[in-house]
């Protein structure tokens, strides 16, 4: 039985960390069970010594548990844990994924297309431009753009994607119910309107410098890749890019002056091999293959076999979709002569025709070329 109690409790235990708390829960089954284990039992797992068993049965905290439940039924949050099908899909898979995240708004399947743009707190204009830009362009062909909500680059972010109808994921380095900095308080009640806000930390707790380290190792977990836009040496934005590679996930950063102490950086990353980026294009076709690798396999998912079996629902077509099978037949044409054709960005059409291949409809072959199934 499912009781969201224990949960929160086993991660309120001291020294407790994600990996141990996962550990426990392949042993036991439950955090129930883990409490319910004697300290004998407890010790026989691997990573939990004496302390941590005694930690575990000494627990008293069920009071401040009891007040996490009842915060979260105030503000009309969730408590998501790592066994549910809502917990987000990549996150899932890093190797200190939290075991319980703390939601407001909401999470899609969709979200598994992320990509979080990321940078300093003390701006240029150029910087801002930039990342409004690509927020807005990426949101537009239906990403999830994932960033810290910080000052700076983070911020404007979140609202290029907002401005643009698309959904946004802000990583909190607090509780839930703190906005930091207390500026964002509005953007952060919108965010949760049209995406969701995220944190692993429980309610109350404080954006302390420490803090935002972790934060950070879950903005990229929660993408396929992470975009760098200024960002000082030293700055957060580079333990989020080192987390990212860590992570398996891609690397991508916008150059700059060199002689911009902001672009120090992103520079720096250009040299040590992330991708260049100029333009939301250059970001999707250098993830692409990941795209298509999501593609396949959601068919083998729908259709056991790789028989094509869609329901009417999903093979349902937005207009501007509709609009681009009016001109494709089943000989391949090239993203270029698409995009020209129906006056969309290659950005665009490539998203467009990402989800009409999900839907069955669509098959891409060598070189960027489509072409209808039937």
């Amino acid at each position: 039985m499912f009781h969201l109690e224990s949960w929160i409790a086993l991660l309120m235990v001291p020294e407790i960390g994600n990996i141990t708390f996962r550990r426990l829960l392949s042993a036991f089954g439950s955090p129930e069970a883990v409490f319910d284990a004697t300290a004998e039992d407890l010790v026989r797992v691997s990573g939990i010594s004496e302390r941590k068993a005694r930690n575990i049965k000494q627990f008293a905290g069920w009071r401040n548990v009891e007040e996490q439940v009842e915060l979260l039924d105030k503000s009309k949050a969730r408590a998501v844990t790592c066994v549910s099908p809502e917990y987000p899909s990549l996150l899932r898979q890093i190797e200190d994924a939290p075991a319980v995240i703390f939601v407001k708004g909401r999470i899609e399947d969709e979200d598994k297309f992320a990509i979080a743009i990321v940078g300093s707190r003390k701006t240029t204009s150029y910087g801002r431009l930039v990342a409004e830009r690509l927020s807005s362009d990426l949101a537009g062909a239906g990403f999830t753009v994932v960033s810290g909500m910080a000052r700076g680059i983070d911020t404007v972010a979140h609202k290029g994607a907002l401005e643009a109808g698309g959904r946004t994921i802000a990583v909190l380095g607090s509780g839930i119910d703190r906005a930091y900095p207390p500026e964002n308080i509005g953007l952060m009640e919108k965010i949760s309107g049209s995406g969701c806000v995220v944190s692993e930390f429980p309610f109350g707790t404080q954006p302390t410098r420490e803090n935002f380290p972790r934060r950070n190792r879950l903005i990229s977990g929660l993408s396929l890749g992470v975009v760098v836009v200024e960002a000082a040496a030293g700055s957060g934005a580079l333990i989020t890019a080192n987390s990212a590679l860590e992570q398996n996930r891609e690397v991508f950063a916008v150059p700059a002056n060199i002689n911009s102490p902001t672009a120090a950086g992103t520079n720096e990353l250009i040299r040590k091999g992330a991708k260049l980026v100029q333009k939301s294009d250059d970001i999707i076709e250098e993830l692409a293959p990941v795209l298509k690798g999501y593609v396949g396999a959601a068919k083998r998912s729908a259709s056991p076999g790789g028989a094509k079996k869609f329901s009417g629902a999903q093979a349902a077509m937005t207009d501007e979709e509709k609009s681009l099978c009016d001109i494709l037949t089943g000989e391949p044409v090239h993203i270029d002569d698409l995009s020209r054709r129906l006056s969309l960005a290659p950005a665009r059409a490539l998203s467009l025709l990402l989800n009409l291949e999900l839907k069955g409809i669509v098959r891409q072959a060598e070189g960027k070329m489509f072409y209808l199934v039937c």
